[in-house]
């Protein structure tokens, strides 16, 4: 083989090689939809959202069914609207319940959907009725914090007058 062979061959393995990182990298960021993903599109409102992103998976029973598409507050009930497409080949109850949901301890959020037992089906740009805000790391610890220093301060003793 010929210096000049040696060269192309090497250059277009560097190319594949970085174009398998960059597929990689969208991957793992779920950013890349390789393939036509078309769905029905379906909200719900919470009144804290959390860390929820767009593109945050939808779960039901472990698995992906969707992606959050976008995350808006509205502006009279002061609640996050989070818009939500769903695999169109799975059709959810109309009274499907939706939560956010945490990845571990410490992961990523997501929501969670749990089918009701309703005879209909959610329809496009159908509304979520039953929902459950994330749970704030944060409030909890607070509310750890808020309530046992309430329990030191009523088990004092009720004669502990200082004396003379």
């Amino acid at each position: 083989m010929s210096r000049r062979s040696i060269e192309t061959l090497v250059g277009l393995f560097v190319l594949l090689g970085m174009a398998a990182l960059l597929f990689l990298a969208l991957k793992a960021a779920n950013l890349a939809s390789f393939g036509e993903h078309k769905g029905y599109t379906v909200s719900a409102r919470f009144d804290n959202i959390g860390g929820l992103k767009p593109r945050a998976p939808v779960r039901s029973a472990g698995v992906t069914v969707g992606r959050v598409k976008s995350i808006s507050l509205d502006a009279k009930t002061y609640q996050g609207v989070v818009r939500m497409e769903i695999d169109s080949h799975i059709k959810f109850p109309k009274d499907t319940s939706a939560k956010i949901l945490t990845a571990g301890l410490l992961g990523d959020q997501y929501v969670g959907l749990e089918p009701g037992a309703d005879e209909q089906e959610l329809a496009p740009r159908d509304v979520i009725r039953q929902t459950q805000s994330a749970v704030v790391l944060e409030n909890l610890i607070g509310q750890l914090i808020f309530n046992k220093a309430a329990e030191a301060g009523s088990t004092a003793p009720a004669d502990a007058t200082p004396k003379k």
